[in-house]
């Protein structure tokens, strides 16, 4: 690693000049907006496809289709914004996620990062020659070095390849979480654990196929939390929390000023309706959910394979979309552990800078010490 610069990041055939990935952050966080624009100063900017159509005027008829009209149109108008690396998030929970992959191919992304599951077969409607040939990238989403090894067991074996990289997300991250609610209560888990376990996972494969970059994510602030998962052997990190609070973020103003106003006891881990635990910032509706209350539940279409209609107190795609849309009494923000750090909103541009100079900072003070040790 260069003193006093970040290293780029290469996945496979594309190298982002920072070793920077946004995180994909659904129900619309994270759209052409503030993709384009991470992209554009050097990082990996995601789409995330999570309830993409449920801003089209038609999603109440074929939501199917609206998801895949607006992922369509994201991509294209980042395209239009930007020349850099851009990747889009896809969930296997969601019902279309064979659509939504087989769309984000058609136009060409760059890389695609799978969550909510382990991608252990092809998706519907791609042949094994299509999906060894493609040009997009694939980072399976994981917590775990388990996870790691069953995957690349089954694409060594099935597809005769393994993933671009591993996108590595620990428990201090905001969303739905891979790990049971117990882990995450008991303070026993830690992203650098959990990070060394998996590079050597992969580790086993690189003889065969070249290096598997790790990216980690969960709870990556500041730019000397960039320094400190670099110097663990991570090739680079995944960061969601930190680039809701900038005007770019596709959500509505006062969706970043949640964030802005939360405190750390405003951080909570929720049971979410579709079977998972997710941290999120306190709210009315979570509130009233969490002493028992349920509210009328709407389904225009069973949007997630893994919700039970049936007994969901909320309908979460609804409660997400109000809070995207400005509307935090009738829904919730999910945030990283770190959230009530966020104290303005600023541009993509100054966060970026931001991070570089205290990542810069941290590279001093660690060549510092160094020099300390070996005098001494």
């Amino acid at each position: 690693m260069p003193d006093n610069r970040m290293p780029s990041l290469r996945i496979g055939t594309l190298e982002s000049a920072l070793p920077i990935v946004q995180g994909g952050m659904g129900v619309g966080i994270s759209l052409s907006g503030l993709a384009s624009a991470v992209a554009e100063e050097g990082g990996i900017g995601v789409i995330s496809t999570a309830g993409i159509g449920r801003g089209e005027p038609d999603f109440r008829s074929d939501l199917k289709a609206a998801d895949e009209r607006a992922l369509r149109s994201e991509i294209r108008m980042a395209r239009t914004r930007t020349g850099g690396i851009l990747g889009v998030n896809i969930m296997m929970a969601l019902s279309d996620y064979d659509d939504l992959l087989r769309v984000s191919i058609e136009e060409g992304i760059d890389v695609i990062f799978i969550g909510a599951g382990l991608p252990l077969g092809l998706p519907e409607g791609l042949t094994l020659e299509e999906f060894r040939n493609c040009r997009a990238m694939f980072v399976p989403k994981i917590s775990s070095a388990r996870a790691a090894k069953v995957i690349l067991k089954a694409w060594d074996r099935h597809f005769g390849r393994v993933p671009d990289a591993f996108a590595v997300e620990g428990p201090l991250a905001g969303g739905h979480l891979g790990f049971s609610r117990e882990d995450l209560e008991s303070g026993n888990l830690n992203l650098d654990t959990i990070l060394a376990e998996v590079l050597a996972a992969v580790a086993e494969y690189e003889p065969d196929y070249g290096s598997i970059p790790v990216i980690a994510a969960g709870g990556i602030y500041t730019g000397a939390d960039i320094h400190r998962m670099l110097s663990l052997g991570a090739s680079g990190v995944k960061m969601g929390t930190r680039f809701v609070a900038t005007t770019e973020c596709d959500a509505h103003r006062n969706f970043k000023q949640a964030y802005v106003d939360c405190r750390k006891e405003d951080l909570v881990i929720i049971d979410s309706p579709v079977g998972l635990p997710g941290r999120a910032i306190s709210s009315d509706l979570l509130t009233e959910v969490e002493r028992g209350g349920k509210k009328p539940l709407e389904c225009i279409w069973q949007c997630l394979r893994t919700c039970d209609v049936k007994k969901a107190p909320y309908c979460i795609a609804s409660a997400l979309t109000s809070a995207k849309l400005g509307d935090l009494r009738n829904g919730f923000a999910f945030a990283g552990a770190n959230a009530y750090l966020v104290d303005r909103i600023i541009s993509v541009k100054e966060l970026v800078s931001t991070l570089i100079d205290e990542f810069d900072a941290a590279c001093r003070t660690a060549k510092g010490k160094l020099v300390l040790q070996t005098v001494t």
